[in-house]
């Protein structure tokens, strides 16, 4: 996959502030979507429960549309299993 310069600067940005207001999840790596040619997904370890999901969840969607609406990158932060699986 072959990212553009603003691209990774976006995203390592982004992953450096959901790291530091979240430090319990840890970004992994970044994915093409298997849905849209036009997303990638940020994938991050799972949080501890729900709750925290989505506290995440809610200031990850809020900092991905800035993005989107900034920028035109479509951006999506989900978490996953330490296998690497998505989570469900």
């Amino acid at each position: 996959m072959n990212l553009n310069h603003k691209q990774e600067e976006l995203i390592a940005q982004l992953a450096r502030e959901i790291e530091e207001k979240f430090p319990d999840i840890k970004f992994i790596e970044v994915v093409p979507s298997p849905e849209s040619t036009n997303t990638l997904w940020l994938h991050f370890t799972e949080p501890e429960n729900e709750a925290r999901f989505m506290e995440i969840a809610e200031y990850a969607s809020a900092r991905t549309m800035d993005i989107l609406l900034d920028y035109g990158y479509h951006l999506v932060v989900l978490p996953v299993v330490e296998n690497g699986a998505v989570a469900a």
